[in-house]
């Protein structure tokens, strides 16, 4: 069975960092392309970046554009958000997303698109 787990979430100054990880397992990992979305109680889940299968090739929403950055380790099986220069409206739940095609050739940015999402991990910025 497919699992994801997030996991680095945590409460921070604005202007700090953080690095997110996601650990997957039960599917053959360097396959898949994989994405991170963010999420605020009330509100839609927000698309924030994404990583193809081969990692050659990325995509950020505007909000994080230059602050944070994917990548993914296939032998340790896991792909990764570097947060830097953290802002509070930074502050959501973290998850982290299978896209559903085997060697995708485009990146997919909406929700609708994946199919198999982590738990989540709190992200927390104060002010």
């Amino acid at each position: 069975q497919a699992q994801l787990e997030e996991s680095g979430g945590a409460l921070v100054q604005a202007g700090g960092s953080l690095r997110l990880s996601c650990a997957a397992s039960g599917f053959t990992f360097e396959k898949y392309g994989m994405g991170w979305f963010r999420q605020v109680s009330g509100k839609e889940r927000e698309f924030v970046a994404a990583i193809s299968w081969s990692g050659t090739k990325t995509h950020y929403a505007d909000s994080v554009k230059g602050r944070f950055t994917i990548s993914r380790d296939d032998a340790e099986r896991s792909v990764y958000l570097q947060m830097n220069s953290l802002k509070p409206e930074d502050t959501a739940v973290y998850l982290c997303a299978q896209d559903p095609y085997p060697y995708a050739i485009s990146l997919a940015t909406t929700r609708s698109e994946y199919d198999n999402w982590g738990q989540g991990t709190q992200v927390t910025v104060s002010s």
